[in-house]
C-alpha cells in the first residue's frame, strides 16, 4: 500500500512522525509491503516548527498515486488548503484512496468537502471553530477518532498514534495491529468511542496504580465473569471509589472497557485461531455466542465469520 503524508513549514516533528513511525513498523516487521512518502504542492524542503529541515519531498503526484493519503496536521491559523492540495485531495478521493485527516488535519479536508454531511473529529480545543466553519458537518465532541471508511479524522496530538494503529487493524486485523504497538510501547487499542479528553493517561501495563492492578487482572480472567465489584475488588478499592477514579483514569467506563478488551481479543482469536465461534465466544466472556455476535456487529459492521474469512487466511508473519 502506498500512503502520502503531507508535509509543510511549521508543522511539527511529532505530528509528521506518528504515521510514518506506525505505517513504517509494518514494513520493518514485514507484516505487508506498506511504502510512506511525504508530499506538498511542489516538492520543496520544508522547516519544522523545532527547526529541522526535511527534503526528499515529494510533489502533489505522489498524492494521486496513493492509496492513503495522510493531512498528519496543519497550520495552527487553520488557513484553507491552497487550490491545488484541495483539488489533489478531491482527485486522489475520487480515483479511490482513503483520506485521513489528523488532530488540525481535519481542517483542510473539510474545507476540501471531503466531510460535507458527514461526522468528523478534531483537536477538542478547535472544535467550536471547526463547527463555526463548517455547521453543516456533525462533530462528535467525545470520540478519539472516526472513520467513514474512504474518509478518517481523529482528535488532537496522541489521538493520531491511535488513528493510525486502528488504519493498520481494519486493513491487516487486530495481531497485525498488536504486533505494531508492542513494538512502539503503545496501548494496542483505544477505541474511536473513547473520551479524548481525559485528566490522567491510560497506565501502561504493569504500573503500580489500582486500576492499572484491576485491568491486568481483567484481562488475564476474560473468560470468567467480571463486574464493576470485582474489578474493585482487584484494585482494592470500594466501587463508588473505583468507578470514578477509573473514569478519570481512561476516560471510559468499565462495562465499556471490558467490552472494548473482549472484542479485541475475539478479532486476535478469529484472525489466528480455528476455535468455532461458541469457543471464541467463551473464552472472551460473552455469554453466548448469539450475544458476541451482536456486540461484534455493532462494533465493526461486519459479522465474526466474515471477519475470520477475511482475515484467518492472511497469517501475520508470513
Amino acid at each position: 500500500m502506498k500512503i502520502a503524508v503531507y508535509a509543510f513549514d511549521g508543522t511539527t516533528m511529532f505530528h509528521l512522525s506518528v504515521p510514518q513511525l506506525v505505517f513504517g513498523e509494518v514494513g520493518r516487521q514485514r507484516l505487508a509491503d506498506w511504502e510512506t512518502v511525504l508530499f506538498n504542492e511542489d516538492g520543496t524542503d520544508i522547516r519544522t516548527m523545532e527547526g529541522y529541515r526535511i527534503g526528499g519531498i515529494n510533489d502533489l503526484g505522489a498524492a494521486l498515486r496513493a492509496d492513503l493519503v495522510v493531512i498528519a496536521s496543519w497550520h495552527e491559523d487553520k488557513r484553507p488548503p491552497s487550490a491545488p492540495l484541495a483539488e489533489a485531495l478531491r482527485t486522489a478521493h475520487a480515483g479511490g484512496a482513503a483520506v485521513a485527516g489528523l488532530c488540525l488535519g481535519a481542517f483542510p479536508l473539510a474545507d476540501s468537502g471531503l466531510l460535507t454531511s458527514r461526522s468528523a473529529v478534531t483537536h477538542w480545543q478547535e472544535l467550536d471553530a471547526f463547527s463555526e466553519r463548517h455547521p453543516d458537518i456533525a462533530v462528535d465532541r467525545t470520540v478519539l477518532y472516526i472513520d467513514h471508511g474512504d474518509v478518517l479524522t481523529s482528535a488532537g496530538t496522541a489521538a493520531a498514534i491511535d488513528a493510525c494503529l486502528h488504519l493498520v487493524r481494519s486493513r491487516l486485523g487486530a495481531e497485525a495491529a498488536n504486533r505494531v504497538a508492542r513494538s512502539l510501547v503503545v496501548a494496542p487499542h483505544r477505541s474511536g468511542g473513547q473520551a479524548q479528553y481525559i485528566d490522567r493517561p491510560v497506565p501502561e501495563p504493569n504500573r503500580a496504580s489500582p486500576v492499572s492492578e484491576a485491568l491486568d487482572w481483567a484481562s488475564e480472567h476474560l473468560g470468567e465473569r467480571i463486574d464493576v465489584d470485582g474489578l474493585a475488588r482487584a484494585a482494592h478499592m470500594s466501587r463508588r471509589s473505583f468507578i470514578r477514579a477509573f473514569k478519570e483514569t481512561t476516560g471510559t467506563t468499565p462495562a465499556s472497557w471490558l467490552r472494548t478488551k473482549r472484542l479485541d481479543e475475539a478479532r486476535r482469536l478469529l484472525e489466528v485461531t480455528d476455535l468455532p465461534i461458541e469457543e471464541v465466544a467463551a473464552r472472551c466472556g460473552f455469554a453466548s455466542p448469539v450475544t458476541m455476535r451482536q456486540n461484534f456487529t455493532a462494533a465493526y459492521a461486519t459479522t465474526p465469520s466474515a471477519y475470520r474469512k477475511r482475515f484467518n487466511a492472511q497469517p501475520v508473519g508470513h
